[in-house]
């Protein structure tokens, strides 16, 4: 099975995503990661992407389908695999479709004040444990080291505003261009626990 992941910064793909991974045997691939691994490893395609990187540019849609469709030629993603992060727009859902087969896209669908509360009112530690305001009972510390809680630069209203603004505008289509394929499975992230969302998952991909 190949899953194409959806959802809005805040959505929570990166906790469901190792679930789904684990629970169907499918390989992550974070367009993210692909990037830094072909930077670190000096390959042609990487030199390229990160030359745009480093003069501050968005990598071209064209760089970034190229590192994708390398990435689907290496055998570990023969079983199926969960692509997060890609595509970002119609014109690379259109170049994907002439190099890989997608069974379904699965969308996470959470209420825009929602994602706003929930990144906004993140709180994080360096160990790497995240908070929300409403779970730490006016405590500053971290319940699993006792650091001092901090707020990510990016989490702040207006970087918000424009993430979701630009996951509106960009990815936000890509539902209705799975939709009329008839590939596209939604799921409500916005109620219950991340347990409680994962069984609506397992029951939409139908286990």
């Amino acid at each position: 099975m190949n899953i194409i992941l959806l959802g809005a910064p805040g959505a929570g793909k990166g906790t469901q995503a190792s679930k789904i991974a684990a629970k169907y045997g499918l390989m992550h691939i974070s367009t993210g990661d692909i990037f830094r691994a072909n930077i670190k490893g000096g390959t042609p395609i990487g030199k390229i992407a990160k030359s745009y990187i480093d003069a501050g540019k968005l990598v071209p849609d064209e760089v970034t389908c190229e590192i994708v469709k390398n990435r689907l030629s290496e055998e570990d993603v023969k079983k199926g695999y969960m692509l997060d992060g890609f595509p970002r727009n119609l014109f690379q859902a259109e170049e994907l479709s002439k190099f890989a087969t997608i069974d379904v896209c699965l969308n996470i669908d959470v209420p825009r004040d929602l994602l706003m509360d929930r990144i906004c009112g993140r709180r994080v530690c360096s160990c790497g444990e995240s908070y929300h305001v409403s779970t730490l009972n006016g405590s500053n510390v971290c319940a699993k080291c006792g650091r001092e809680l901090y707020i990510r630069e990016d989490d702040n209203p207006a970087t918000v505003e424009a993430r979701l603004k630009t996951y509106e505008e960009q990815t936000a289509p890509l539902i209705g261009y799975y939709k009329k394929k008839g590939k596209l499975v939604t799921v409500h992230g916005g109620k219950g626990s991340p347990d409680e969302v994962f069984a609506q998952i397992v029951l939409a991909l139908g286990e």
